[in-house]
């Protein structure tokens, strides 16, 4: 049985974990980092919808505590589409299959709206996870429609969703582009025959947080879902490239306007305990 298949099988044959294990496995994090929620309200279990949220540096840190607050506050288990490369890490790639990821292909997703789950997606994929340095906060979605041809054709809404702080939690020292000015660096792109680094693409940079350390320094991450877009106005046109961008547009603006009220808040929260003020920059 070929990758794809088994992976439609994952799509169509999943027992969602215990809530009580995923609180478990988050509960440091949890902790560690204080994420706040706003826009709960938005979220109607009843409504399976497209999640489209930016991916934060890494990937690994933030996007667990979304899970787990939908799946607590609303009994929303999400149905993530993940690029590849996350299920190729050894530990984070079954932790993923175990809570209801796939891989993000189209035939998945098309499965998981059948059967009317929530689904979230990353529209930056890999190149949005392995940023470069002033692409905090940013979005870096390339040419990519796919999630807007998908939520047309399936007549799901878009919730936006916007996530900060993770970016914050660590400093890039070395990103993509030192790699590939450095002599190893190209020698290993040259003879990268398989394309795992996507002509530089997937290159993930060299961070520090705490100290020297990689140990990400405890900032609070702050969360923002935004209200469903409808899509029933672009019912029948999935194939037309232009409502295609005219779709991702409006979700890209939905999740930027989040991203800065985000900052907003974040300025205005005082709450931040000594150990906090100590180790982050704010």
């Amino acid at each position: 049985m070929n990758a794809e298949v088994k992976s439609l099988e994952r799509a169509s044959r999943f027992t969602p974990p215990p809530l009580q294990q995923i609180k478990a496995v988050n509960r440091l994090a949890r902790f560690y980092f204080q994420p706040q929620f706003q826009g709960l309200e938005n979220v109607d279990p009843l409504k399976p919808a497209l999640y489209v949220c930016n991916h934060t540096l890494y990937g690994m840190l933030d996007g667990p505590l979304l899970y787990e607050k939908l799946y607590e506050e609303k009994g929303i288990l999400l149905r993530a589409l993940g690029d590849h490369f996350h299920f190729k890490i050894p530990l984070w790639g079954k932790l993923l299959k175990r809570g209801g990821s796939v891989p993000g292909t189209r035939d998945n997703c098309a499965r998981l709206m059948q059967q009317g789950e929530h689904v979230l997606v990353y529209p930056g994929g890999g190149r949005e996870v392995a940023k470069r340095k002033g692409e905090e906060g940013k979005l870096t979605w390339k040419t990519r429609t796919g999630f807007a041809y998908m939520a047309m054709k399936y007549q799901y809404p878009i919730i936006p969703v916007a996530a900060l702080g993770a970016d914050d939690a660590l400093d890039i020292v070395w990103d993509a582009y030192d790699v590939m000015q450095n002599p190893l660096g190209r020698w290993l792109l040259k003879h990268d025959r398989n394309k795992t680094l996507r002509d530089g693409e997937l290159i993930m940079p060299l961070c520090k947080g705490v100290g020297p350390t990689l140990v990400p320094r405890p900032e609070k991450f702050y969360f923002a879902i935004g209200k469903p877009i409808d899509t029933s106005a672009y019912r029948g046109q999935e194939d037309n490239k232009e409502m295609q961008w005219q779709l991702r547009y409006q979700a890209m603006l939905a999740i930027e306007a989040q991203l800065s009220k985000l900052q907003e808040v974040r300025k205005r929260d005082k709450d931040m305990g000594v150990l906090r003020r100590l180790l982050t920059k704010r």
